[in-house]
């Protein structure tokens, strides 16, 4: 995962989503309203639209009804709050095994502004900010064919995108609640044409990765209502520290490295003296530049290499002042995958040479679940070759990813029994 999608511009640039009438217009951020009467996954707000969508190599346009709406969940201290998520409905009929079928789609990295929330890219698709960057929603092209397919497919735009507050990119407990409880919003939707035991499917790649791992996690014991057939986990960011340290000083991931520490900030307050006393004057500009920034075109100075020993008051790593600050030390541990273990059957896609998170962090994940009973399997592809530059290998398994993805959710829904090599993890 890297912090700009530049790469992408030539491969989606002839997608097209036209929203109600032809307008392409931005969704104004809802103000914040009060959950705390609400349950987790109830409808607060709705707005409906109607939606084409089209992606390169996929001919054809798949209409879809389109509700955007505001829906009741929990912050990673369990206190009530509320996230932005839209609901697409295919006119397509579901031709698969059984009911329509719901997609919990967790999506990839975006950043940290409403602007660049996935409500907000659906309606623009490629967004240009100055100087010379574009941000691409990539997670299009799996969604069409999803769509396609007669899935119904529900986007959660995470905590803080849409409503306000700082985003807290990579919180394991409330992007996994925020993709369960976007799910039970969709399932509550009048017309739809789903009903709260309809099957659900959680999926995800990267950030979207770990939302869909950390769904998987906390599903048995937070959401035990949704019938959960299966999830898709594509390489993901398992050790929100660990990408930090990996990382540190390379090209593009500076944003990141922000965005991350903002997040653990307005979700732990304790950590803030910690942080505060810890960065110098660069440091604190970099986190404050990031905020109300999408993936890319934070300015030179932030997206050329900038190692974080250059961030602090005493020339170390964020990582070694994260080890050495127990507060610190505690928030981070809680953000990291492999706790606890699903109940249903996953899919976990790493490439061997992600240049993001490692291979051997996301086997230990998922040898972790094996542990735990869970049904896994585990695809290592090696046909991505490692990378260099501004696309990694990362991104760039992003497309090969997802090319069997939804066979393995179809098998799920038709009962057909989950693949597993938990006794010969490649």
């Amino acid at each position: 995962m890297r912090s700009g999608k530049r790469a992408w511009v030539t491969v989606l640039a002839g997608t097209l989503i036209v929203a109600g009438g032809g307008a392409v217009v931005t969704p104004q951020a809802w103000s914040k309203p009060t959950a705390s009467s609400q349950s987790p996954g109830a409808v607060i707000r709705a707005v409906t639209s109607r939606v084409n969508i089209s992606a390169p190599g996929m001919p054809g346009v798949v209409p879809a009804s389109s509700t955007r709406m505001i829906y009741a969940s929990n912050t990673t201290n369990n206190a009530p709050t509320s996230v932005v998520g839209t609901y697409l409905e295919p006119t397509q009929p579901w031709t698969g095994p059984g009911e329509r079928p719901l997609i919990a789609y967790a999506g990839g990295t975006q950043g940290q502004s409403d602007q660049c929330a996935p409500s907000a890219m659906l309606s623009q698709v490629v967004r240009f900010q100055p100087p010379a960057d574009a941000i691409i929603e990539y997670d299009l092209a799996p969604i069409y064919q999803m769509l396609s397919r007669g899935m119904g497919v529900v986007i959660t735009d995470y905590h803080d995108l849409g409503t306000p507050g700082i985003h807290d990119f990579l919180n394991r407990k409330t992007q996994g609640y925020a993709v369960l409880d976007s799910a039970r919003a969709a399932l509550r939707l009048p017309g739809s044409g789903l009903n709260p035991r309809s099957p659900v499917l959680l999926y995800g790649y990267s950030q979207g990765g770990m939302g869909s791992a950390a769904a998987a996690e906390l599903q048995p014991k937070y959401a035990p209502d949704l019938n959960v057939r299966g999830a898709y986990v594509g390489a993901p960011l398992v050790d929100p520290e660990f990408y930090i340290g990996r990382n540190d000083g390379r090209p593009g991931v500076a944003p990141a490295i922000a965005w991350i520490l903002n997040g653990i900030a307005a979700d732990y307050p304790d950590t803030r003296p910690a942080l505060d006393a810890a960065l110098n004057n660069t440091g604190k500009a970099i986190l404050h530049d990031s905020i109300g920034k999408c993936g890319g075109g934070l300015g030179d100075s932030i997206v050329q290499p900038q190692n974080t020993s250059r961030w602090t008051t005493s020339g170390q790593p964020i990582t070694a002042v994260i080890d050495r600050t127990p507060a610190l030390k505690k928030a981070f541990d809680e953000q990291r995958l492999g706790g606890l273990g699903p109940t249903v059957p996953v899919r976990v896609y790493t490439a061997r040479n992600d240049d993001s998170m490692p291979y051997p962090l996301v086997r230990a994940m998922a040898a972790s679940w094996c542990g735990h009973g869970t049904p896994v399997q585990v695809q290592a592809d090696a046909s991505v070759p490692p990378m260099a530059g501004i696309v990694g290998t990362h991104d760039l398994a992003f497309f090969p990813s997802a090319a069997d993805s939804q066979q393995w959710m179809t098998d799920r829904l038709a009962g057909v029994p989950a693949p597993v090599n938990c006794a010969a993890l490649p």
